[in-house]
């Protein structure tokens, strides 16, 4: 008997699930900062073993949309609703609420499997892991629960075995050496926007789009060319920085990681224009892959 299924992750922004995602399928596909909104779209992990195999589905972190960019985010998670045989429902220490009603009555009203995690234990105590484990359990009471640290692995393997034992009968779903459903330049352009969540802040993380023009792999190296969008003028001189250093940076260390994932030397090209207002057009959004 082979089972195989469709897992989908959601919660509030920052609660961790990208490191989980991660955690699972053992590649850092989801890319991971301390702010708010870095995944934008529905990324999927694949997990096989002989007799199983697992698609977990990275949503978006569900917020109030304030501009298109952030509707089509939205429409990524309703998607997720739409497709899953297992649902996993992440919160953290501290946690109170889903931002959104509408998805929360989903999550209570599921009529499938919900597992209901727990996150960020490891920076808890026990009266306030006590605490909390009874406030989720009374709000989603058709869940499973578990307490998990996705940073240090604690129960995360046990998750996944549950998973696994819930999984449906059936046949793949994907090819058994994938590892995803997006393309290379995909992660190119991730990588780059993590290491820009990462240096850069305020507005500009969020005012920026990367678009990978250009993708030539040889024997030994592959070579990229690589736009960073921004909405400004303004915005395209912090991103360069003093005679180019913040760009460097960015490209120096997006590179780094890019040789790790891709196994080989790259040489990455960055260059930085003016896209204005793109995170309310929608014909641009079709193109950066929004708006599917």
């Amino acid at each position: 008997m082979h089972k195989a299924g469709f897992v989908n992750i959601i919660g509030n922004p920052n609660v961790g699930k990208s490191t989980l995602m991660n955690a699972f399928v053992g590649e850092k596909l989801s890319i991971i900062t301390s702010k708010a909104q870095t995944t934008r779209h529905r990324i999927l992990g694949i997990v096989n073993g002989e007799d199983f195999q697992v698609v977990l589905s990275d949503t978006p972190g569900i917020i109030k949309p304030a501009y298109d960019l952030q509707q089509s985010m939205m429409d990524f998670v309703k998607s997720a609703f739409e497709d899953a045989d297992i649902l996993v429902y992440m919160v953290e220490i501290g946690e109170k609420e889903l931002k959104d009603e509408t998805f929360f009555k989903r999550i209570t009203n599921s009529k499938i499997p919900v597992l209901l995690l727990l996150n960020k234990i490891d920076s808890s105590n026990q009266e306030q892991l006590e605490e909390q484990a009874e406030l989720w359990q009374k709000k989603v009471p058709n869940a499973e629960f578990f307490p998990i640290s996705a940073l240090t692995g604690f129960n995360v393997k046990e998750v996944f075995n549950r998973i696994v034992d819930l999984l449906p009968e059936s046949q793949p779903f994907y090819p058994k050496d994938q590892l995803t459903d997006k393309p290379e330049r995909f992660f190119v352009n991730e990588k780059i926007r993590e290491k820009i969540l990462m240096h850069y802040k305020k507005e500009i993380p969020y005012a920026v789009e990367i678009d990978t023009e250009e993708f030539h792999e040889d024997e030994k190296i592959i070579r990229m060319r690589s736009i960073i969008m921004v909405e400004r003028e303004t915005q395209k001189g912090i991103i360069i920085g003093h005679k180019g250093s913040a760009l460097k940076r960015v490209g120096i260390e997006a590179r780094k990681d890019l040789e790790k994932f891709f196994g080989k030397q790259v040489h990455l090209e960055l260059y930085v224009k003016v896209n204005k207002n793109w995170r309310n057009d929608q014909r641009q959004l079709k193109r950066f892959g929004y708006n599917q």
